[in-house]
């Protein structure tokens, strides 16, 4: 069993930051949610009550979520927040002078061998790494909301990154019941990302060519393709389909897929339209739940998905 921390400061009191604390205070970690504004901590607390009442719910949470909630202390003051961690991850917006104040000051505060890692989906961590002296112990430690419920994490080497930071944060990440993936090259977009996006820029392009309906191709996707990933990983599927029948199928199929460099159409639209989403009660589908509403809808799928995954692992354990 891996060790995992006796102590992780999380930067960031939105949805992913308070998902964090909520995974490693179940394990035993004590952590403690960093923000800027008294009541984005306050929200954080009820987040955290939110989520912990999910998991009981759903039938996922054996511990006692008032004991958990003891574990997660919230302060203003990111300094004080750091002095003792042994890992930080910071959650704040995907925007670089925002991070290089929080690195700047994490660095002259945090003990010397904390780990000090990003939860960015897009900023490289090479970069991140040349915000601090020490660029060796920056590591991106990227995980999937929420992250109570979704079991990977990409622990991203920058081109400083040393081996025993990325081998220490793979080892936080699996004593917290979360498997990393270690991503060895600082590209845009890491590992999950990049497969989101070639699916989703191909999934605009079938809707704009007039293939298929909106509805139609999310239903492909979530009832075909991903029904199906979610047991065998791509390279499995064509391990079983075969190589040589993947490599004659793709010669065919490869020269029509779209190559766009940006969204496209079918985003700008929207958003001048005002259609962002569910908040604003329509996006590429109308909405008449709130957006809370609309979270706990995945994550009650999600939440059976994962059961359904750990059955199916202890029968083949057995």
């Amino acid at each position: 069993m891996a060790n995992p921390p006796s102590h992780v400061a999380i930067i960031g009191a939105g949805n992913m930051g308070t998902g964090l604390a909520v995974q490693f205070a179940r394990y035993g970690t004590a952590a403690t949610v960093i923000d800027h504004r008294e009541s984005n901590l306050e929200t954080a607390r009820e987040t955290i009550t939110d989520a912990l009442g999910f998991l009981q719910r759903e039938g996922m949470l054996s511990e006692d979520p008032s004991e958990i909630r003891e574990l997660i202390d919230y302060t203003l003051d990111t300094a004080a927040g750091v002095s003792e961690t042994d890992l930080v991850i910071e959650t704040v917006s995907e925007n670089r002078e925002v991070k290089r104040t929080v690195f700047e000051t994490v660095f002259d505060a945090a003990p010397a061998d904390a780990i000090l890692s990003s939860n960015t989906s897009g900023i490289p961590i090479t970069e991140l790494g040349e915000f601090v002296p020490e660029p060796e112990r920056v590591v991106g430690c990227h995980w999937w909301n929420p992250p109570y419920l979704l079991p990977l994490v990409e622990v991203v080497r920058g081109e400083k990154t040393s081996t025993e930071t990325v081998e220490r944060t793979v080892e936080y990440v699996e004593s917290v019941g979360r498997n990393p993936i270690v991503v060895e090259r600082d590209v845009p977009g890491f590992v999950w990302n990049r497969i989101q996006f070639a699916v989703m820029r191909e999934c605009a392009h079938i809707v704009e060519e007039g293939i298929a309906s909106i509805e139609d191709v999310d239903r492909a996707v979530r009832d075909g393709y991903a029904l199906r990933t979610a047991a065998v990983g791509p390279f499995e599927t064509a391990d079983i389909s075969g190589v040589d029948l993947f490599q004659d199928v793709g010669e065919n199929i490869m020269p029509h897929l779209s190559n766009a460099t940006e969204p496209g159409p079918m985003f700008e639209e929207r958003i001048a339209d005002g259609r962002t989403g569910v908040a604003a009660g329509a996006g590429f589908h109308e909405y008449e739940e709130s957006l809370a509403e609309a979270i706990e809808r995945r994550d009650k799928r999600v939440s059976a998905i994962q059961r359904a995954r750990e059955k199916t692992r202890g029968r083949e354990d057995v």
